[in-house]
């Protein structure tokens, strides 16, 4: 089976996300692990060992017995018959906890909570969110406040790039346990280029590789690329947004010196999956 790692640290927006990971988990047939990452107080000294190490068992105990609670209070009792697991462990950085449990588990994806209030700051803060979407093994799904559930229509931002192919057929398994539809959406910058026949290549070269038929290709024209994608997901009710995060060239790179998937966790209203390019 697969797995989908969700990191939680008992936000509100804690109850939105693991709620969201579970039915994601749930349609996929998929594991789902539930962790915590926290960490203990420095001590030095030779006369702290001992201490330091009850302290540590003490502490593990707390955090696994706080976790599993919060998963029976918003789950439900049975976790085990829903498949899902819970781990509290101590690492120093969140985002190193993260990547290490997924490298472990081989993760299908991993979900966190989008919100800048976070008790865990250091990772949900966008610019750690977005180091750890560099740094993943797996596609990276950043899930704010207000998510819905009800999983229908998923854009996908591409810029005709190869690595996009790999990205949105992962794209598409998901979809078709939804009965979602997919619009890949590419923006260029001016009518008068060849955006329309890149598009068709495109869609030529995905239909090689993703079977999945719910899938329809749109390019928008416009010099304004981040403001148009933002107006197309707010006037077509778009329930996801999935794109790669592309360390030296990009969908908004071209126009843009900020990156399209920092800009994207700012609308804080839709989820966004994010791809490691590395990995595709």
């Amino acid at each position: 089976m697969k797995t989908i790692i969700f990191a939680t640290d008992y936000s509100k927006n804690a109850v939105t996300a693991i709620k969201y990971a579970h039915g994601l988990s749930s349609k996929l047939g998929a594991n789902l692990l539930v962790i915590h990452i926290y960490s203990l107080p420095m001590m030095l000294g030779l006369e702290f060992d001992i201490f330091y190490d009850e302290l540590g068992k003490t502490t593990l105990k707390k955090h696994n017995t706080k976790l599993k609670n919060f998963c029976k209070k918003h789950l439900g009792k049975g976790l085990g018959d829903m498949h899902v697991q819970t781990e509290a462990f101590e690492n120093l950085s969140v985002s190193q906890g993260i990547l290490e449990k997924a490298l472990a588990h081989k993760a299908f994806m991993i979900v966190i909570g989008m919100k800048k209030e976070s008790a865990i700051k250091e990772l949900f803060m966008g610019d750690t969110s977005l180091s750890l979407i560099e740094k993943a093994p797996c596609p990276v799904l950043l899930v704010p406040k207000n998510a819905s559930e009800n999983l229908k229509t998923i854009v996908y931002a591409t810029d005709f790039e190869q690595e996009d192919i790999g990205a949105i057929y992962i794209v598409s398994q998901i979809a078709r346990k939804f009965d979602a539809k997919i619009k890949v959406v590419h923006i260029a910058p001016s009518i008068i280029g060849d955006g329309n026949l890149k598009m068709e290549w495109f869609k030529e070269m995905v239909e090689q590789k993703v079977t999945y038929k719910k899938i329809k290709y749109k390019v928008l024209f416009s010099e304004e690329i981040f403001e148009t994608l933002r107006a197309y997901l707010d006037s077509n009710h778009i329930d996801m947004v999935a794109m790669l995060e592309r360390e030296k060239s990009g969908f908004l790179k071209k126009l843009f010196q900020r990156d399209m998937v920092k800009e994207m966790e700012s609308f804080g209203k839709i989820p966004l999956l994010s791809f490691n390019e590395a990995n595709y």
